[in-house]
């Protein structure tokens, strides 16, 4: 049996992840909609996969 493994990442870590990307930038695009994520509480948690889908296809 295969698992595969999630990496959620916080808004800190996302922005910490890509050049030129700040923590405030992950923020609107997680309050907007643009990109998907998890609402933990008051935390935004973004699967690592779907950021990096996300930004390959707004290049």
């Amino acid at each position: 049996m295969t698992e595969t493994k999630i990496t959620m990442l916080t808004i800190k870590e996302a922005a910490a992840l890509v050049d030129g990307l700040t923590e405030y930038r992950v923020r609107q695009l997680c309050r907007s909609g643009e990109l998907p994520t998890v609402k933990a509480g008051k935390k935004y948690l973004i699967n690592k996969d779907n950021l990096l889908r996300f930004l390959s296809s707004t290049v």
